[in-house]
C-alpha cells in the first residue's frame, strides 16, 4: 500500500475506534501532553521542554507524556467513569523498525472491570480493525508461566538468573542485567519471533516483580501481577492492568523506580503527586489498557516498519 493509502487507512482506523467506544458508552477525553511530573519507569526515557512565560511559581520544566495514564486516572478519581483517549505520546531514545519517538496511543479505562472482560474487549477492537483489511485472528489466552514453559522448557517464576541466561539464544553483555531483564530478553528474542502470525495472544499473570501499576495477587505458589500484554503474531500491541488503588504502595513503587535510576546514574523525574493524591482520594476499582495504534497499523499493512504507518518517520520529521 502507498504511503497516502496508509494515511487513509489510519483515518479509517481512527473513525472505527471512535465508533467502537461511542457504541459502548465510553467517553473520549483529552489530557495534557506536558506535565510537571514524569514517568519514573527505569526502562522509559522522556523528553522535557522548558516554558518561557509566566508560571506563578510552577516549574518551568515540563515532561512530555509517555502515556495518558496518570491524568486519566485523576479524571477517574473525580468520577468521570469509563473513558478513553486517542492521542500522541513521546519516548526518548526509541527509534527504529518498530519504534518512533512520537507515536499514537489509544488508552481506555473500564470502571468495575477485571482483566477478563477487558482482554475480550481489546481483542474485539483489534479484530474489527483487522476486518478493515480483510484479515482475521484467533484469540488465545495463556498465563505468562505457561507461555515460557511451552517455548523454553523452564519455569519463569522459579528459574535462576543463570538458567534464564543459559536459555538466551545468542550473546549479550550480562553486565547490569537483572532477572527481569533476562525475562524480557527471552520474550523479545526467543518467544515473540515464533508466535503464529494469525494468533492474538493475551498473556497474563506476570511475575510480581513486573507489576508496574497493576495489583499483585497470589496464584497457587506464586505472587503475580494482574496485567496482560496482547500480541498479534510477533508484534506487541497492548499492555493492560487491573489497576492498583493503594496510594502508599504506588508511592513505594515510584521510590523503588527512582532508586534504580539513581543507581544507574539516570535522570530522576519528579513523582506525580497529583496521581498519588487521586489514589488517596479514592479512585474506583477499574482496569485499563494502552494500545499502540501505529503498531496495529503495521499489522494491518503487513509491514515490519513503523515508518510505513506514519505520514513522516523520525528521520523525515
Amino acid at each position: 500500500m502507498s504511503r497516502l493509502g496508509a494515511l487513509r487507512l489510519r483515518a479509517a482506523l481512527n473513525r472505527l475506534v471512535r465508533r467502537f467506544f461511542d457504541a459502548r458508552g465510553v467517553l473520549e477525553v483529552e489530557t495534557p501532553m506536558m506535565s510537571r511530573a514524569g514517568n519514573t519507569d527505569p526502562n522509559i526515557a522522556q523528553f522535557t521542554v522548558r516554558f518561557g512565560g509566566r508560571t506563578d511559581g510552577a516549574p518551568r520544566t515540563r515532561w512530555l507524556r509517555t502515556s495518558a495514564e496518570y491524568p486519566m486516572k485523576r479524571l477517574l478519581a473525580e468520577g468521570i467513569g469509563d473513558c478513553y483517549e486517542l492521542g500522541r505520546v513521546f519516548r526518548d531514545g526509541e527509534a527504529g523498525g518498530r519504534h518512533n519517538p512520537e507515536f499514537t496511543m489509544l488508552e481506555w479505562y473500564r470502571v468495575g472491570w477485571t482483566l477478563e472482560p477487558l482482554i475480550g474487549e481489546t481483542a474485539a477492537l483489534v479484530e474489527e480493525a483487522l476486518a478493515l483489511v480483510g484479515r482475521r485472528a484467533t484469540l488465545r489466552k495463556a498465563p505468562f508461566r505457561e507461555v515460557y514453559r511451552e517455548a523454553l522448557g523452564l519455569d519463569p517464576m522459579t528459574a535462576s538468573t543463570a538458567e534464564l541466561q543459559a536459555a538466551f539464544p545468542g550473546r549479550v553483555d550480562p553486565s547490569g542485567l537483572s532477572r527481569d531483564d533476562w525475562l524480557d530478553l527471552l520474550m523479545t528474542h526467543a518467544i515473540q519471533p515464533s508466535l503464529p502470525p494469525g494468533q492474538l495472544l493475551a498473556m497474563y499473570d506476570y511475575p510480581a516483580s513486573q507489576c508496574a501499576l497493576a495489583r499483585i495477587v497470589r496464584r497457587g505458589d506464586a505472587d503475580v501481577a494482574e496485567r496482560f500484554e496482547l500480541y498479534l503474531g510477533p508484534l506487541e500491541l497492548a499492555n493492560g492492568y487491573h489497576e492498583l488503588l493503594d496510594a502508599a504502595e504506588q508511592r513505594e513503587r515510584f521510590e523503588r523506580d527512582l532508586a534504580l535510576r539513581r543507581a544507574r546514574g539516570d535522570v530522576e523525574p519528579p513523582v506525580d503527586e497529583a496521581l498519588i493524591a487521586a489514589l488517596a482520594a479514592g479512585m474506583p476499582a477499574c482496569s485499563g489498557v494502552a494500545l499502540g495504534i501505529d503498531r496495529l497499523l503495521m499489522a494491518m499493512l503487513d509491514s515490519p516498519r513503523i515508518e510505513d504507518a506514519l505520514a513522516f518517520g523520525f528521520n523525515r520529521a
